[in-house]
């Protein structure tokens, strides 16, 4: 029998406090699958489905590595980012609006600035006499 600390670590365990075995989860998970109507899908795809749902709804990458519990970044960032084009599509879009934003008001600024500098320039008094 586990302790109640380890009865935390499973994602499922009998009512007697005992794991479910791995293979009977498989089996069942089939089972249930096949009684649904639903077309085949393995219990592993449900994994890749969560985790590229999460993407999809912004979540951000650390937190889904963690959900996996993969050791490494790399390792979520090369399986699931490529799964999603249109989070590139927006995350370019997004990218594009903000130098857009930047630039104009940079540019405006920048006008602004060229304007006065000018203004000084004309209105700058000269020391020298008249010829």
């Amino acid at each position: 029998m586990l302790t109640a600390c380890e009865l935390r670590l499973l994602p499922f365990a009998r009512s007697i406090g005992q794991p479910v075995r791995p293979d009977y989860l498989t089996y069942r998970f089939r089972y249930l699958v096949a009684a649904s109507g639903l077309p085949p899908v393995r219990l592993h795809d449900l994994r890749h489905g969560a985790a590229s749902t999460a993407l999809a709804a912004r979540v951000d990458l650390r937190t889904v590595q963690g959900q996996l519990g993969h050791a490494s970044i790399v390792l979520t960032s090369d399986t699931y980012t490529s799964v999603l084009p249109e989070l590139h599509h927006a995350a370019a879009e997004a990218t594009a609006r903000l130098v857009l934003t930047t630039a104009r008001r940079t540019g405006h600024r920048l006008q602004k600035q060229k304007q006065k500098r000018t203004i000084h320039l004309r209105r700058r008094p000269t020391n020298r006499p008249p010829r």
